[in-house]
């Protein structure tokens, strides 16, 4: 099993406070895991099982806790002694009204608490209000490629590269590494999409027309790392004869983005230091989930990379937007600690024409942030101050 350290790292502090911890991410991308590897971190510190309750709401035998009222009459029957209880609530969302036994908990009782959630909006609600200024968030994503060398042991740069290319097609989901061959992996990823939209988005948002839901899904992943455009999509299903409406399109992105499927990402104006309003990307969580889907269509090079360095740059706690610079995109304004970086990725720069563009996007910047040029390239095409970086590399390199 690999210990996910740079998230364990972020929440050890908080271990024994009594601050709630919420851990959020797309099903089945390692929070089950990772709740456990804090479990035995806890027990390593002298903690004893008694004083350790651990719920995966998933799981059937505690499905008769439906309500905040079941959950706190379950907690409070197992804590027999004023000694501090670590309390870990998992998949914590299909419990109804949960926040008020959370906060019951919290003021009443000696505890700890961690929770976590497939839902982006888990603290988004009215209820949600009562734990304003209680809880520290953090967000976990599947496997890194920095993870997946580690996971393998890989020192030979041929494996590791050939390792790329299968992060390349098949992401990062953690259980998907326990499978070798691409029928199986296939299998196992299209069962984590259709868990995805069936329970966390069919079922929570009691979408009727299915059909045209899991339609609008596959255009979504099989078109990422682009500039979303209604129009485009409405006269695609035009030509296919499908009727929607603007306002169903952004609907079902809504639900896509609650799930984690994906990430939107604004534009940025660079000059005028402010956001572009309807000018947004949209990256997978997970390239792997475009892959199944990804039938009839030209595999995405540059933008299965630009996907992946978007990920990465979240991963390493940046903010991220689409840069504008009077009228040139830059792929990522990239925020940490009030620096600023810039990113231009492209698959490779081996023509002169690509070369001038990527370089050429920062022509007109004339800060002193840092600014990065990353490809496939193993020939360094830094210039001008402006680094190039191969996509491993950067990949692989130390925050």
């Amino acid at each position: 099993m690999l210990k996910r350290e740079n998230y364990l790292e972020k929440i050890r502090e908080f271990y024994s406070s009594d601050i709630i911890k919420v851990i959020i991410g797309m099903r089945r991308c390692g929070k089950s895991v990772l709740l456990k590897q804090i479990i035995e971190e806890i027990k390593d510190s002298g903690i004893n099982n008694q004083h350790i309750i651990y719920i995966n709401f998933e799981d059937v035998s505690y499905s008769s806790i439906q309500d905040y009222k079941n959950l706190n009459n379950f907690i409070k029957d197992k804590i027999v002694d004023n000694k501090k209880y670590y309390l870990f609530f998992d998949e914590i969302q299909f419990v109804n009204e949960w926040e008020k036994a959370i906060n019951s908990f919290k003021a009443t009782l000696n505890v700890s608490i961690f929770i976590t959630g497939s839902n982006s909006k888990l603290l988004s609600s009215e209820l949600a209000t009562l734990l304003s200024g209680r809880y520290v968030s953090f967000k976990i994503n599947p496997f890194s490629f920095k993870e997946i060398v580690k996971l393998k042991n890989l020192t030979d740069p041929k494996e590791i590269e050939d390792a790329f290319n299968d992060y390349l097609m098949w992401g990062g989901m953690p259980q998907r590494f326990e499978y070798q061959s691409e029928e199986a992996r296939n299998n196992y990823l299209m069962d984590v999409f259709n868990s995805i939209i069936l329970k966390d988005i069919i079922k929570r948002n009691n979408i009727s027309n299915v059909t045209l839901f899991e339609r609008v899904m596959e255009y979504l992943v099989t078109n990422p790392s682009q500039t979303f455009s209604p129009k485009n999509m409405l006269n695609e299903f035009e030509k296919e004869k499908i009727p929607i409406s603007t306002k169903t399109v952004y609907e079902c992105l809504d639900y896509a983005l609650s799930a984690m499927l994906f990430s939107k990402v604004s534009l940025y104006d660079i000059r005028g230091k402010k956001i572009l309003s309807r000018k947004d990307k949209y990256y997978l969580t997970d390239l792997g989930l475009g892959q199944i889907l990804n039938t009839n269509k030209k595999t995405q090079y540059g933008a299965y990379l630009e996907n992946i360095v978007y990920n990465e740059l979240i991963v390493r706690g940046y903010n991220v937007s689409i840069g504008n610079n009077n009228g040139k995109e830059i792929d990522f304004v990239a925020t940490k600690h009030n620096q600023k970086e810039y990113y231009q990725v492209t698959f490779t720069l081996a023509e002169k024409t690509c070369e001038e563009r990527e370089f050429g996007a920062y022509e007109s910047i004339k800060d002193n942030y840092l600014k990065y040029v990353i490809s496939t390239d193993k020939l360094d095409y830094s210039q001008n101050g402006i680094i190039h970086k191969n996509i491993i590399d950067w990949l692989l390199e130390e925050d």
